[in-house]
């Protein structure tokens, strides 16, 4: 990387392309290139400029180390990588996009390589060691093993044939859930220690600490600092008066918490509008007292009165609380269904 933040094209990198690290200038750019391959995927979502706005603000994952964006002579953007990390994770999290026009031709095997090689940099890095993780001797012992994953939906089948080809395994299952708000919404009852109160701004933090004590014992999951909580309630889409918070009477302890986002572009495209729960949770000591099914109903009624057409989430199809029974006998039922792809990075030990 040079001082202007620009990185020196790799090898892997398709020579036909001028790679650079993400910058303001290229928001517009960067966008219609993601929109341009939506139109052609049909992804159930993706990032809008908005979304790649809040990403140049990242202080955790700084754009000019972890976003690579590939520019033809024409100046127009053809491809795009990036790393997300969390300093103690134990993975990093790669996504990205390559025109439909440019695919096939090698450029995501070439990007796909350099998100490989920045998390094995990001994992030394956040280990504080000088060398890299493929590096022999105590640097190599210092460093984690790293690992990146990736996410795609199943229709995108030329995605999982550059995964598998690349040496990425399939660990994970995830089920994306509707449920038609015409139906009726089940009756719930709330223990009478409990409210239902509307998120708010007041709530952002203690709804954070509940998130990252909900999830602990959940597949995949790592605590949300305040920056990466900051990308949830800051979402563009985010919806506040369509989220819902569970107090305990006595204490004002968050016990449980759904919180919802709408895209009223994707509306457009999908022919219904959705109200997606984003995050939902139960601390653990509250669970069993049918607070998930109280903030379910709450959300099917939110998301009627403001006109929505559908309810929807999405469910990890091992997720050890038992969410996707509860979610059937709510009346979602599976329409979609996504993947995680994992790949140990650490070369084998000589």
């Amino acid at each position: 990387m040079n001082q202007n933040g620009e990185l020196q094209p790799r090898p892997a990198l398709d020579p036909r392309l001028s790679w650079r690290a993400a910058k303001r200038r290229d928001l517009d750019a960067w966008a219609g290139l993601i929109a341009r391959t939506a139109a052609v995927e049909q992804p159930v979502w993706f990032e809008r400029r908005a979304d790649l706005e809040q990403i140049l603000e990242s202080k955790n994952n700084p754009v000019v180390a972890n976003t690579i964006l590939g520019f033809d002579a024409e100046d127009v953007a053809r491809a795009y990588g990036r790393i997300t990390k969390n300093r103690d994770g134990d993975k990093a999290i790669g996504s990205g996009c390559v025109d439909p026009e440019w695919q096939g031709s090698g450029v995501g095997t070439g990007l796909l390589g350099w998100m490989e090689q920045r998390t094995k940099d990001r994992f030394a890095e956040d280990a504080g060691t000088a060398g890299h993780a493929d590096e022999a001797g105590d640097a190599r012992d210092a460093v984690p093993r790293p690992r990146l994953r990736l996410h795609m939906e199943q229709q995108h089948q030329h995605q999982a044939a550059l995964f598998a080809g690349a040496g990425y395994g399939i660990v994970r299952y995830y089920n994306e859930m509707h449920r038609p708000l015409s139906q009726t919404v089940p009756e719930t009852v709330l223990d009478p220690g409990l409210e239902l109160v509307t998120f708010g701004p007041a709530l952002h933090e203690p709804v954070r600490l509940a998130h990252n004590a909900a999830f602990r014992d959940h597949w995949g999951s790592e605590p949300r600092d305040e920056e990466a909580w900051g990308f949830v309630v800051n979402d563009p889409q985010a919806r506040p008066d369509l989220s819902g918070v569970v107090l305990d009477r006595s204490t004002g302890a968050v016990a449980g918490y759904q919180l919802a986002t709408h895209d009223a572009e994707a509306a457009l495209s999908r022919g219904f509008r959705e109200g997606y729960t984003e995050l939902l949770g139960v601390r653990r000591e509250f669970r069993g007292r049918g607070i998930a099914q109280v903030l379910l109903a709450d959300a099917m009624r939110r998301f009627a009165d403001a006109g929505m057409d559908v309810a929807s989430l999405d469910v990890d199809s091992e997720n050890p609380t038992g969410a996707l029974a509860l979610y059937v006998k709510m009346g979602y039922a599976a329409v979609n269904r996504s993947m995680a792809w994992d790949k140990d990075l650490r070369p084998a030990a000589p």
